[in-house]
């Protein structure tokens, strides 16, 4: 059993703080992806738990046990690094066991140890070579075993595969994946590949500029996003965002873009939410993602005369641009399904996929449909 904790932590590099006020609990075998942009403070946190770096104020906890003024090598943790950094004269069997090896363990128990390792990682016919043979997907499975073989509390990954190619990425996210349900270890990955943490994380957990955003599985991230910050960098595409004029107009709502002659049909209690939800009438963003943003080729009621701009045909579906007003709403179709740029088409957004944010704070209202 790993549970690790961080409450109130806080770190400063001179008068920059790169962690503020950080509160997080990871569960016994949660796989959690730390998430956000480069210098959003994710990799300081990752190396705080590790105790590679030291904090200013707050405690981390692991099993209950207060942690931060332990060296590194007392908190029992592997750390995985985006380098590989293995032994270039070791061949992969020495690598492994180093570990081992540096605990003065018996010749057999490493051997057994190593071997196993090896079989879990499916590398068994590479342990007598250097890692100048190796492959940078073979090198990193290599760089896990080494930090697993020792059967740490947790494992620390920071940005493992970020350094291979697109198809190596995706064979080593459902190698890690896999390793993670086989061992049951605590595990904690930081990556600034939200693709990543959508197919690896038990949790996300998303930070911006040392702040903790949003904590949560990647169907909440994604479909319940608390600030446009999460809204926008969860989803590929990003969610559209525009701010928004609300109208209300016989039996129904009317939502406006901005320079829009025309706005689009929602449920009349959209108003009382927006009411119940304190917004300020002057400061609503609209959110919805392309696969909110239905499109017709034929003139349907409710829906609005849009122009087809730019289309990106992506093999299953393509991403179309459509102009709203002075905007553009990026769109989700069908392969093929508006032939060329220029095309009118109309378009309409769902209302339960649309999402209403504080255009000041940010902060999501809460109003869904």
């Amino acid at each position: 059993m790993t549970h690790i904790e961080l409450r109130g932590v806080q770190k400063f590099f001179g008068d920059v703080q790169v962690i503020k006020d950080m509160n997080l609990v990871i569960e016994d075998n949660e796989f959690i992806v730390m998430l956000g942009p480069s210098g959003c403070g994710k990799t300081t946190t990752l190396r705080a738990i590790a105790g590679l770096e030291t904090i200013d104020e707050g405690d981390i906890l692991i099993d209950g046990k207060a942690v931060q003024h332990l060296k590194a090598a007392d908190r029992d943790i592997a750390f995985v690094f985006q380098s590989f950094s293995l032994y270039p004269h070791m061949t992969v069997y020495e690598n492994i066991a180093f570990p081992l090896r540096a605990t003065r363990q018996s010749k057999a128990e490493v051997d057994r140890a190593v071997r196993q390792m090896a079989e879990i990682l499916q590398i068994t016919p590479l342990l007598q070579r250097r890692p100048s043979a190796l492959s940078g997907g073979d090198m990193q499975r290599v760089a896990i075993g080494r930090a697993l073989v020792r059967s740490p509390k947790a494992l620390l990954m920071d940005e493992p595969i970020g350094a291979l190619d697109a198809t190596l990425r995706e064979e080593m996210r459902t190698e890690i994946k896999r390793l993670h349900i086989k061992q049951g270890s605590t595990t904690i990955y930081v990556t600034h590949d939200q693709v990543e943490a959508m197919a690896l994380a038990d949790r996300i957990v998303i930070m911006n500029e040392g702040v903790l955003q949003q904590v949560g599985t990647p169907d909440e991230v994604y479909t319940h996003p608390a600030n446009l910050f999460v809204a926008q960098f969860v989803g590929s595409p990003v969610m559209n965002v525009a701010e928004a004029r609300i109208t209300e107009e016989k039996d129904e709502a009317r939502v406006f873009m901005p320079g829009a002659e025309h706005g689009f049909p929602f449920p009349r209690k959209l108003i009382a939410l927006l009411e119940a939800g304190k917004a300020s009438p002057d400061a609503i963003s609209l959110g919805v993602r392309p696969e909110g943003v239905l499109v017709e080729r034929e003139k349907r009621e409710g829906y609005l005369p849009v122009e087809a701009h730019i289309i990106e045909p992506l093999g299953s579906h393509d991403i179309v641009d459509l102009q709203i007003g002075d905007r553009f709403l990026r769109a989700r179709t069908k392969s093929g399904f508006v032939p060329r740029p220029g095309e009118q088409v109309w378009a309409r957004i769902d209302p339960a996929q649309a999402h209403f944010f504080d255009t000041r704070s940010g902060n999501s209202l809460g109003v869904r449909l």
